[in-house]
């Protein structure tokens, strides 16, 4: 599968501080790429040198497959569409009013206004006051506007920021329906991992500027796999006598994790402990949700 996105060792640089470091993204054509991590990690920086709105330290970047340089930046992002943090408007203009101003700056004829609010939904609140609009309508127009030309790459910076509930869900399924409907590729950063895991199709983990992880969706799950939790009357002296029998084992708050699920592995453990005197609660299996996965890669909690 062709990447629309790839960068190579991009970094970027603030007072001696790597805030993008060594970063070698792989976006494939085609899919809904979410890119996560925590607050600061360096997720909205790295868009912004996609964008070419802050210049890279080090490091090369290709976008829908070129090679971006100052001479051809500009017409390879005519076909890129972005929305970055909360989008600013004229609150006094109506929403196809703005749109008529953001096609004029973006040399895109206004008959695009009709395709793209119907694309977000928003036929119904074209005339309204943009100032009368809720959050949630202010981000959709937001979406309509990147969508204007047609970008067959669309790059969004925590789109669902402040939105309610309702609000997240129809932000999730306008953005689900780009890749299928539109042709458009769609890279979402994001710090909520259970939106990314509604959403995405491939990931990319970034803490503190370093790029973590990144495959598909179903890879990272395939992290989750489950894990045997023994509790007994005493975990510390149970773990002493795995490790002088060398069956892997760590010790946790909650009692102790078999490091491989295999029968023969669990009997042994089992039967090794109860030679020992040692008593066994209880055995029970463990899956690792996304937020755990996230924790074993970044060392940090994560919002929810």
């Amino acid at each position: 599968m062709k990447s629309i996105i790839t960068t190579e060792a991009l970094t970027k640089r603030y007072h001696q501080k790597a805030v993008v470091n060594q970063l070698d993204l792989s976006v494939p054509s085609g899919s809904i790429y979410g890119f996560l991590g925590p607050n600061g990690a360096g997720k909205s920086t790295t868009i912004k040198l996609l964008l070419g709105l802050i210049k890279p330290t080090t490091g090369s970047i290709r976008l829908l497959e070129n090679e971006v340089t100052e001479k051809n930046r500009l017409t390879i992002l005519s076909n890129t569409g972005s929305l970055i943090e909360s989008p600013a408007y004229y609150g006094h203009l109506s929403g196809e009013e703005n749109l008529r101003i953001i096609c004029t700056l973006k040399n895109v004829p206004e008959t695009e206004i009709s395709r793209v609010l119907k694309i977000v939904r928003m036929e119904g609140q074209k005339d309204k006051k943009v100032r009368q609009y809720s959050l949630g309508m202010k981000q959709r127009l937001g979406l309509a506007a990147a969508l204007l030309g047609n970008p067959r790459l669309l790059l969004l910076d925590e789109p669902t920021n402040g939105l309610d509930p309702a609000g997240i869900q129809e932000m999730r399924d306008l953005i689900c329906s780009l890749p299928a409907q539109y042709g458009i590729t769609v890279l979402i950063s994001s710090h909520l991992l259970s939106e990314i895991d509604q959403m995405a199709t491939h990931v990319g983990i970034i803490d503190r500027g370093h790029l973590l992880f990144q495959d598909s969706l179903s890879c990272l799950h395939e992290h989750s796999k489950s894990q045997l939790l023994l509790h007994t009357d005493d975990d510390t002296k149970a773990a002493q006598v795995l490790k002088a029998h060398r069956i892997p084992a760590e010790r946790r708050k909650n009692g102790l994790c078999l490091c491989h699920s295999e029968d023969a592995l669990v009997i042994e453990a089992v039967s090794t402990l109860v030679r020992s005197g040692i008593g066994i609660l209880r055995l029970n299996e463990q899956q690792m949700s996304l937020e755990d996965i996230f924790l074993r890669l970044t060392g940090r909690q994560v919002s929810l």
